[in-house]
């Protein structure tokens, strides 16, 4: 019964992981870098979104690697 909760816990961590990734920014590079460097330099850039999605990705990989440990541990 343990072994399903956290095997649970750590498919939803996975997916948690998955979505906050995909909702950074990433690093502009190339033409579609500097057309959109330039709107960022005009209307500004949202630090704060991007500040708070890597805090959120960085506390689901630390619970997706402790889930991860967890349930190793109980194979064994």
């Amino acid at each position: 019964m343990l072994k399903i909760i956290i095997l649970v816990l750590q498919v939803i961590c996975a997916l948690g992981l998955i979505f906050t990734v995909l909702m950074q920014e990433g690093k502009s590079a190339g033409l579609s870098g500097t057309i959109a460097g330039g709107a960022d330099m005009i209307f500004g850039k949202k630090k704060g979104i991007d500040e708070l999605f890597a805090k959120i990705t960085a506390y689901l990989a630390a619970f997706f690697l402790i889930f991860t440990l967890w349930l190793a541990i109980l194979n064994m």
